[in-house]
């Protein structure tokens, strides 16, 4: 059986305003952005080529289960990866998002990072995987679905 990573709830305060941070500045796709159940706003978001979204929602966090809810900006470690990080980094500069210079922690592919916060102050790194531009992930995981055993 699979089980695929699809969304991650984000602790924001401000829904519009990181709806529009995310959609404007970081460049994701708004998927949703209805009440979904009366009193439930969601708001679901996805990265250009990405499987995985994030969901912003006021009453999120009353459907889980959690001892705690987590405070908006407590989210650190969030990564997103790209072919070009300097490509990318001229596009979402373009835009108006204050993200870090590059910086290379080694020569191997997937050791270049950069960085930024969305306005809560939940933490991004953004990885370079060169592999990408001749192994799309979506390729790999088809050639992995085509081998297993049916």
């Amino acid at each position: 059986m699979d089980f695929t990573l699809e969304v991650i709830p984000l602790p924001v305060s401000d829904i519009d305003r990181a709806r529009d941070f995310y959609r404007d500045k970081v460049g994701f796709h708004v998927d949703i952005d209805q009440e979904v159940m009366p009193g439930m706003r969601i708001v679901q978001l996805t990265p250009p080529g990405s499987g995985c979204s994030i969901a912003l929602g006021d009453s999120i966090w009353d459907m889980t289960k959690g001892e705690t809810v987590p405070e908006p900006g407590s989210y650190q470690g969030l990564q997103l990866c790209v072919a070009d990080i300097k490509a990318a980094r001229a596009e979402l500069v373009e835009r108006g998002l204050e993200v870090s210079e590059p910086v290379q922690y080694a020569p191997d592919d997937g050791a270049t990072f950069m960085y930024f916060k969305d306005p809560d102050g939940n933490g991004w790194s953004i990885q370079e995987y060169r592999r990408r531009v001749t192994e799309p992930l979506h390729q790999l995981l088809a050639e992995q679905a085509d081998k297993r055993p049916r």
